[in-house]
């Protein structure tokens, strides 16, 4: 989706992922991500949209950090993405969950493999804090997880995760949760 009303569907998506590792596998996970990121100012400026017409705000300043999980998972319900939760994980990180989320396809993978929802909701989260975020997805419903989880947090943060899997810790020991 984006501000001038074009809408990638979720075949659509699929289709490029799926010729993106058949036909450039080497390419497939920064392509993915990079063109998620690009999608990530149609898709805030959807949700500003959305937010002046299903809530009545005309500014986002307007809006409630209180009610922020339910108006995020309401506009990514609606918007066909899936229900999404936001919760905080560790020392400066979110968990953004989802048991349905649309990326996925459950029972092809060995690893996640939500890049384009990655480099979107990096983009996305980033326009919403005024800083930059990055966002690196640990769990995945197409290695059969139970759900989609996304961590978000600041560039260092999640580099230092990244680092310290990559060392074959998990990202719950990483960030210092339970």
């Amino acid at each position: 989706m984006s501000a001038d009303g074009l809408h990638v569907g979720r075949a659509t998506l699929r289709a490029l992922r799926q010729s993106l590792l058949t036909h450039a596998p080497d390419q497939a996970i920064t392509v993915l991500q990079e063109t998620g990121y690009a999608s990530g100012e149609g898709t805030f400026q959807a949700f500003v949209e959305w937010l002046r017409t299903t809530q009545g705000l005309t500014a986002l300043d307007q809006l409630d950090a209180a009610h922020l999980n339910d108006v995020l998972g309401d506009f990514f319900r609606s918007t066909g993405w899936g229900t999404l939760t936001v919760s905080e994980v560790g020392a400066g990180g979110l968990a953004l969950d989802s048991p349905d989320w649309s990326e996925a396809e459950p029972g092809t993978a060995e690893a996640p493999m939500c890049f384009f929802s990655a480099g979107m909701l990096a983009d996305f989260f980033g326009r919403l804090s005024s800083e930059p975020i990055a966002v690196m997805e640990v769990e995945c419903r197409s290695r059969n997880d139970d759900r989609c989880r996304f961590l978000s947090g600041t560039p260092e943060t999640l580099q230092r995760v990244y680092d310290e899997m990559a060392a074959g810790r998990t990202y719950v020991e990483a960030l210092g949760t339970r």
